[in-house]
């Protein structure tokens, strides 16, 4: 590893040279043209209303707001080009500044922009008799600079986007050179004269030239024609490139004369000159000395540029093309005669004429295959250039430093240094006023007014070269005279001289004949001796009148050069004095922008403040109105219910007295129909009792035995509910008789109580312990028991609740479900003892004999009616049963 003495450094950049800084700034200008209906019936969608304003109305059918509602929209530009425009005053208005800027040394930018046959290439290139924006702008350069061009050649490009100067020589040599190409005979080429023709395009009254062009100075045109096509630059003026080793065949298998294939054009790229300026590499630059060769250079573009036919245009353009105006200008020398040999003290100025593509809905225009994927591209270029114009009006409207997405897109990227303040910058918006674009249209508006508002940094003047001003038309006037001059002696052009000196040489004395013909002429060398000594003495009288001139001179230029001084150190101090004000006239300039745009955004922000506010208002009045006429009948809805409870009062009130009524006659009638019945049953039990009181022996007659009926388990008497057991009869066998609950055991149980069941508070309660409550059957909780359980209710005769428990066995069917098979029913019967009881016993006057059970079961008529309508024939209640059913008493 080397020391860090000796390791080799990175070479750094070379520093730009510093550009004059200008803080003022000019917003971008946007133009709005309007192109007239296809045709007269077409629904309109645009209206120009005002020289600066076009109002947007929604075609029919298509609602615009929420309320159904046509909403109309107003956008302001510069000025607003109508339909019965020309192409003249478009070109007067928005193209002629800047070309008036490009011969001053400035850069310019005017693109086109808006939906797809809008009319944008039209503006720009125009049509016979109507020639557009660029043949025009050439036009008026070649008008200006006419007189002041340099031979071709003088300048030549170092293709890093600068201007070489050559001399005399090395341009003479180029021209021979080109000349000697051009007189080699061609093969006649397809090519007819079927190109329009510059002169078609303007007529002679149309033309116009800048003014203030400097006459000190020499120019020269270089043009330049790109596209960029799906996100790549091609050069359309590059020369198409054969390849020699490819042979070309016809339809006949033969090869053709030519050898030769043709390859296919490659793209450019972009690159960063030393200035930060964006060029493209290797593109063609043609120097054009006239509006009828640049326009024929153009037309030669114009046919390598891709088009196609879609369903809204017939020659959509496919590709963004740039034409590229390059003046390069350079000073005269002293003398004014040739341009002055210095690179640096070259101008370079150039006008970028942008024909973008149109925006375009694939929806509409059923783009397939490569136009698809063309309108994608052209889509996502001007996205890119919408945005970059957002980020910039971000910037420097709200102070940020966001970075501009230039790279994204080739078109943003080359025309950067624009937006940095590199010149001028126009835009002509070109809208389509049918009903069929409303849509795009409204897009196209969007983005033009916002960039409206984006500044871009006055470009400044360049230079004055210290040479004097009118040297070229000195040096024309010396030519001229010399010219002159000659004529009259007939000499030859090298050895004339100037008019000044011919009269200094007429003022001497004329000189004596110097023929010597005879030797012994002694006169005529003496009166040449003493004509030139005469005409010496002259010259030496007129150099001491020179000098002592020129002393007088040199000392009033010494005066003049010291009051010169004085004024020049005066004239500083005033600058500086100046230059303080001006520094301060900037600063409150700069004050009074910032609180210009403070202002414009307070006044943005009360304009949308008071566009929500009186929205707010309006829905107030709108809600209140509605929340008073909901008050109104509300308040007429509760005085209808006032009312309405009123009269229903009244006949619940009624109502109520009527049934209290009906209910009092129905309980006395009912009471006195049981009353009859109880007397009447109480008559019949007392002739009963009679007839079995009378029919009864002292002693009766011992009857044989008969077989005892074996008794049925459910005619089995049940234990009397008294405080002691029953007397047992004497002679007869006790069997004690004890049968468990079924309840027992450890089964699981389904313990099944519906949730109408009512809670008693008896002592006894049924527990069935492990079991699983539930309030409805379940298959679940059957599958995890043995034993069921249901709880029922019921009120008995003598309106006590009576409480039955229904116990069943659960089995599996043979499908995999569950069974129940219901085998014993358990009765929790409630009695109040001290109750009055309207039974009648039998036994009441007798006194007890041996036949306990016949006693104990002849009871009431009412307990054996229920005993009998329980123990119905054919009951299946099970065995259950018998542990609590009485018994049904025969007939004696």
């Amino acid at each position: 590893m080397k020391p860090p003495s000796l390791r080799k450094g990175k070479t750094p950049r070379r520093p730009a040279p510093k550009k004059p800084y200008n803080n003022q700034k000019d917003p971008v200008g946007v133009y709005c043209r309007v192109r007239p209906l296809s045709c007269d019936d077409e629904e309109c969608c645009i209206e120009v209303i005002h020289n600066t304003t076009i109002q947007l109305h929604a075609p029919d059918g298509l609602k615009a707001n929420r309320n159904g509602e046509y909403k109309e929209t107003q956008y302001s530009f510069k000025k607003v080009f109508g339909i019965k425009t020309t192409q003249m005053e478009l070109f007067e208005d928005v193209s002629k500044p800047l070309v008036d800027d490009v011969i001053h040394g400035k850069n310019g930018l005017l693109f086109t922009y808006g939906v797809t046959g809008s009319g944008k290439t039209y503006t720009m290139t125009g049509s016979a008799g109507q020639g557009g924006l660029l043949p025009r702008s050439l036009d008026m350069i070649f008008n200006s600079i006419g007189p002041y061009q340099a031979k071709r050649f003088v300048f030549k490009p170092d293709d890093k986007n600068g201007m070489e100067i050559q001399n005399q020589v090395d341009a003479l040599l180029e021209r021979q050179k080109r000349d000697s190409q051009q007189n080699v005979p061609k093969t006649p080429s397809s090519r007819q004269r079927l190109d329009p023709e510059f002169a078609d395009m303007i007529r002679p009254e149309e033309a116009c030239k800048a003014d203030g062009v400097d006459e000190d100075s020499s120019y020269s045109v270089f043009v330049s024609y790109i596209e960029i096509y799906n996100n790549y630059i091609y050069d359309l003026l590059e020369e198409t490139p054969v390849d020699p080793l490819k042979a070309k065949w016809n339809s006949g298998g033969t090869p053709l004369r030519s050898n030769t294939e043709f390859i296919p054009p490659q793209s450019k790229i972009l690159r960063e000159d030393q200035n930060h300026n964006m060029y493209v590499a290797g593109c063609t630059e043609v120097e054009v000395k006239s509006t009828d060769e640049a326009f024929d250079v153009f037309w030669k573009g114009q046919k390598k540029r891709r088009i196609a036919n879609t369903q809204l245009n017939r020659e959509s353009s496919r590709s963004h093309s740039v034409f590229i105006i390059k003046l390069a200008q350079a000073p005269l020398d002293a003398d004014g005669d040739n341009v002055l040999q210095d690179k640096n003290q070259v101008t370079v100025s150039q006008l970028c004429l942008v024909d973008l593509a149109g925006s375009e809905r694939t929806s509409r225009t059923r783009a397939e295959g490569s136009r698809l994927r063309e309108a994608g591209n052209i889509n996502q270029s001007l996205m890119t250039l919408r945005t970059c114009m957002e980020v910039l009006r971000e910037n420097q409207m709200c102070g940020t430093n966001k970075m501009v997405p230039y790279r994204d897109s080739k078109v943003t990227h080359f025309f950067k240094n624009y937006f940095d303040g590199e010149g001028k910058v126009r835009m002509i918006v070109c809208v389509n006023p049918k009903a069929d674009d409303y849509e795009e249209t409204l897009l196209v508006m969007r983005f033009a007014e916002m960039t409206q508002e984006v500044e871009v940094a006055r470009p400044v003047d360049r230079p004055i070269c210290g040479f004097a001003p009118g040297r070229r038309q000195r040096n024309l006037a010396f030519k001229d005279e010399l010219s002159r001059r000659l004529e009259e002696r007939g000499g030859p052009v090298d050895t004339e001289i100037p008019a000044a000196l011919n009269q200094l040489l007429q003022s001497f004395p004329p000189l004596p004949p110097c023929e010597i013909s005879d030797p012994s002429d002694d006169q005529t060398l003496p009166r040449l001796i003493e004509a030139l000594e005469r005409r010496h003495r002259m010259r030496q009288s007129m150099i001491d009148e020179y000098n002592r001139t020129a002393n007088m001179l040199k000392s009033m230029l010494q005066e003049m050069d010291g009051s010169l001084m004085n004024k020049e150190n005066y004239i500083h101090q005033q600058q500086g004095q100046l230059g303080e004000k001006d520094k301060c006239i900037q600063d409150q300039k700069s004050e009074i922008d910032r609180l210009e745009k403070k202002a414009k955004m307070l006044e943005y922000k009360i304009d949308i403040l008071q566009k929500t506010t009186n929205i707010y208002e309006e829905d107030k009045r709108t809600l209140q109105h509605e929340l008073e006429s909901r008050e109104h009948r509300l308040a007429r809805e509760q005085s209808e219910k006032k009312r309405m409870e009123a009269r229903m009062q009244g006949m619940v009130y009624d109502t109520k007295l009527q049934w209290e009524k009906e209910c009092e006659r129905r309980v006395n009638a009912k009471q006195l129909e049981m009353q009859n019945k109880l007397w009447v049953k109480d008559e019949k039990l007392k002739q009963l009792k009679a007839i079995v009181t009378e029919s009864r022996p002292e002693n009766p007659p011992a009857r044989p035995e008969k077989p005892q009926r074996p008794s049925r388990e459910k005619d089995r008497l049940p234990a009397k509910r008294s405080a002691s057991p029953s007397p047992v009869p004497t002679g007869a066998p006790v069997r004690p008789h004890h049968r468990r609950s079924h309840s027992a055991g450890n089964e699981r149980w389904v313990d099944h109580k519906p949730v109408t069941n009512v809670e008693l508070d008896t002592v006894m309660q049924p527990n069935l312990p492990n079991s699983i409550k539930v309030s409805t059957p379940s298959e679940k909780a059957l599958s995890k028991a043995d034993k069921y359980v249901l709880t029922h209710q019921e009120v008995a005769s003598d309106g006590e609740i009576q409480t039955k428990l229904i116990k069943g066995e659960v089995f599996k069917t043979r499908s995999g479900g569950q069974a129940v098979q219901f085998t014993d029913i358990e009765t929790l019967k409630q009695e109040n003892p001290t109750a009055s009881s309207r039974k009648r016993r039998s036994s009441e006057n007798q006194p007890p004999q041996g036949d306990g059970n016949m006693q104990g079961g002849w009871t009431d008529v009412e307990n054996r009616c229920s005993v009998a309508v329980e123990m119905r024939a054919g009951s299946n209640l099970g065995p259950g049963y018998q542990h609590h059913g009485y018994q049904k008493r025969r007939k004696p």
